[in-house]
C-alpha cells in the first residue's frame, strides 16, 4: 500500500517555474515506479512523465520534454516534478501516481493516486 500527497502547485506567470513534490508513505516506496499525470477542465487525464523505481529511467510526454524534469529520492520517499518555461496550456490539476515495479504511460495502469495539486499558468 502506498499513500501519496502532492504539494507545490500554485499560480505562476507564463515562462515561470514551479516544483511539485509528492510525498509517499510505506516502507516499499523504492519498489514503485512513479508517474505524474495532469487533467485540465473538460479534458481527460493525460500522462506527463514517469520514473523507474531506481530513478535511472525517465520518460516524458512530447508536450513537456525539455521543460519538465522528474526525479525521486527514495531515502525521503518522495518524487518531484520540476516544471520550467510554463505556458497556459500546462494549466491543470497534477496528480502523482505509483505503480509496482515497472513504468507505464497510461493512467489505468497505476493503482495508487494522490489527491492532486492545482497548477495555473497565466498569460
Amino acid at each position: 500500500q502506498v499513500q501519496l500527497v502532492e504539494s507545490g502547485g500554485g499560480l505562476v506567470q507564463a515562462g515561470g517555474s514551479l516544483r511539485l513534490s509528492c510525498a509517499a508513505s510505506g516502507r516499499t516506496f523504492s519498489s514503485y515506479a512513479m508517474g505524474w499525470f495532469r487533467q485540465a477542465p473538460g479534458k481527460e487525464r493525460e500522462f506527463v512523465t514517469a520514473i523507474s523505481w531506481s530513478g535511472g529511467i525517465t520518460y516524458y510526454a512530447d508536450s513537456v520534454k525539455g521543460r519538465f524534469t522528474i526525479s525521486r529520492d527514495n531515502a525521503k520517499n518522495a518524487v518531484y516534478l520540476q516544471m520550467n518555461s510554463l505556458n497556459p496550456e500546462d494549466t491543470a490539476v497534477y496528480y502523482c501516481a505509483a505503480r509496482h515495479r515497472t513504468m507505464a504511460t497510461t493512467h489505468d495502469q497505476y493503482g495508487y493516486w494522490g489527491q492532486g495539486t492545482q497548477v495555473t499558468v497565466s498569460s
